[in-house]
């Protein structure tokens, strides 16, 4: 009976997506057959899930967008995720998300079994959290832009330019981003005919349409490389390089998707690096804690003598 009940939260954690699974397809994430499959779709339905199914050689199963839900099961890790993202969502930027997420976060605390609570405890008590600063997003507009990328429906919206122009949109929401300090929304604009990367903070007025559209194809591996892609257009790079005298695991931990690392010998690696400023150089240093040379372009050498006087006080 357990192996049946974890199957079907994980059975309805893959229809949460709210895409279209092929009956052969669904059946090989969970393991089972059709036929099995096909009976824990109708215990779902007698629990009062929507699920629509569609016969023939390209059948499957969808649950039904915008479907009002009994209340949601989840399972241990996925209640403590649940709970920790509403830890790091304080703070972030958005109004009314640091009230509304720690009211969220004690109500769910409280439902817990004394384990999770526990586990959550812990977490609550020895994370320290630094301070994000950005623009001020209302949480409403978020919830509004992720539930029109949820029910893929066309969205209409006031987008103020970095100019000063406010112009009306209607767009094909695909998904949100956040990128250091910023929300973005990556969709497909209808009046320009191309894919945008919209900031968040600049919208106002945003409107469901109730028309529903299907997805376009991402001229990018994902949502978030597309972000990032457009953000590096809009502002000149240079690229770096320097060898530290670390191990690949340690500076790889510090310098993450900004970077690659290289081996070079026994505890040491090539890091190189595309910047907008010297000083993202400095933080991935200062991080690792290591002796470094081969610094290029000669412009970072400089950049890095100074920051270093500075900090001695010789500046």
């Amino acid at each position: 009976m357990a192996g049946s009940s974890e199957r079907m939260l994980r059975l309805l954690s893959l229809l949460q997506t709210h895409r279209y699974w092929t009956g052969p397809e669904l059946a090989g994430r969970l393991d089972v057959s059709e036929r099995t499959l096909r009976r824990d779709v109708d215990r779902l339905r007698v629990l009062g899930y929507p699920v629509d199914a569609t016969r023939g050689a390209a059948g499957g199963y969808q649950l039904q967008a915008g479907a009002s839900l009994p209340p949601l099961l989840v399972a241990d890790d996925e209640a403590v995720a649940i709970a920790v993202g509403l830890q790091a969502s304080a703070g972030t930027g958005a109004s009314a998300f640091d009230d509304a997420a720690v009211r969220a976060l004690s109500k769910i605390v409280q439902v817990m079994p004394p384990r999770l609570r526990r586990r959550v405890k812990a977490l609550q008590d020895y994370t320290d959290r630094g301070p994000m600063y950005g623009p001020s997003i209302d949480a409403v507009l978020l919830s509004v832009l992720a539930q029109t990328c949820r029910d893929d429906e066309r969205l209409e919206l006031v987008y103020h330019r970095a100019d000063g122009e406010r112009t009306r949109r209607t767009v094909e929401p695909h998904r949100l981003v956040s990128r250091g300090r910023r929300w973005y929304l990556v969709a497909y604009d209808l009046q320009r005919g191309d894919w945008r990367s919209f900031r968040v903070d600049r919208m106002s007025e945003p409107r469901a349409t109730g028309v529903r559209f299907r997805q376009r194809e991402l001229p990018a591996p994902d949502a978030a490389t597309f972000v990032s892609e457009k953000i590096a257009a809009l502002r000149p790079t240079t690229d770096v390089s320097f060898v530290v005298h670390a191990p690949v695991e340690q500076v790889a931990a510090v310098v993450r998707w900004w970077g690659t690392v290289e081996p070079v010998g026994d505890d040491r690696c090539c890091v190189t690096m595309s910047v907008d400023t010297f000083d993202w150089v400095v933080f991935v240093l200062a991080s690792v804690g290591a002796p470094y040379e081969q610094v290029q372009p000669p412009a970072l050498a400089e950049h890095l003598r100074r920051t270093g006087e500075l900090l001695a006080g010789r500046g």
